[in-house]
């Protein structure tokens, strides 16, 4: 053995015998130590790497959610039916035309709001009179009467009278707007306001058009002249849901009841509006004739005080 290696052996035991060996339960309880570290940082490790993994698999799911539609629903196949004589296998199917309707929806009918429709009127009220325009006021007041709503038209009789719910009639006075405030009237109306039941009111027109038609000439409609009078339906339209508007000619006559050469000439309208009809009748004034003008005016504030009314 070379000097060197015998200085090496030497420096190896001095160093060994300074040093005290460990006993077998210190050597077990350190190596249990390092091991149960070992497990607990490689437990940990885990579950942030699983946190991670759960966290983001979230966030691309959540993602791909917001961003692709869900799939059609796909309709089941329908079976198609044997021909009779034909053996057709039992799993015979075609295609569905449509997509099935689902169990369970209740069927929405087009056009139902749900809301409750408003009743229909039982009465006529004051307010569905009209008001005059201020230029047409004599200071004669309106006056209700239970009168005739229509002169007589030969022997008309209208069916239609066995719908109706009310009828008002009254009587008022008028005078045109260039006529200077306390002069003797211009004219006057038998307004009449009837209330028919549903589908009655458009069947009075049609009977009132029919009796004009079938009555060219009637005695004794001229306000108490006896002179035989022509009736004559004239062209109508713009006022409310239909109208009939028909003339009276009448010759006319002085005081004395002799012929003067000219006529007297009665307006009267009928104006549907739903299950309601406003009949102006003008009557004249000692003798004065209807002005169509102011009919026409007159017709239409009739109309709109019932259209308000059954607002």
């Amino acid at each position: 053995m070379s000097r060197e290696l015998s200085d090496l052996y030497r420096s190896l035991a001095e160093d060994a015998d300074g040093r005290t060996l460990a006993l077998p339960g210190d050597l077990r309880r350190r190596a249990d130590r390092r091991a149960g570290r070992r497990i607990t940082g490689a437990a940990l490790g885990t579950a942030l790497l699983v946190g991670g993994l759960a966290a983001g698999t979230g966030l691309v799911l959540a993602e791909e959610r917001d961003a692709v539609p869900p799939p059609a629903a796909v309709p089941p196949p329908a079976t198609v039916p044997a021909s009779p004589g034909a053996s057709a296998p039992s799993s015979a199917t075609t295609p569905a035309s449509g997509p099935p309707r689902p169990t369970g929806t209740p069927t929405v009918t087009a056009g139902r709001t749900g809301a409750v429709p408003p009743r229909a009127p039982r009465s006529v009220p004051d307010r569905a009179f009209f008001v005059q325009a201020a230029g047409n006021r004599t200071g004669i007041e309106p006056a209700f009467r239970d009168t005739d709503a229509l002169p007589a038209l030969c022997d008309a009789r209208y069916r239609s009278d066995a719908g109706i719910v009310q009828r008002r009639t009254r009587n008022l006075a008028y005078k045109l707007p260039r006529t200077p405030q306390g002069y003797v009237p211009d004219g006057s109306y038998a307004h009449t306001i009837t209330l028919y039941r549903p589908g009655r009111a458009d069947e009075f027109l049609r009977e009132l058009r029919a009796a004009v038609r079938d009555c060219p000439a009637q005695p004794g409609v001229g306000g108490g002249n006896a002179s035989t009078s022509r009736l004559r339906l004239l062209a109508d339209d713009g006022f409310g849901d239909g109208s009939v508007l028909f003339e009276i000619r009448t010759p006319a006559r002085d005081i004395d009841g002799n012929p003067t050469g000219d006529e007297e000439v009665r307006l009267v309208r009928a104006i549907r509006v739903g299950d309601v009809v406003t009949v102006l009748w003008e009557q004249g004034w000692e003798g004065t004739s209807s002005t169509r003008v102011q009919v026409d005016v007159d017709s239409r504030r009739a109309v709109g005080a019932i259209e308000d009314w059954l607002r």
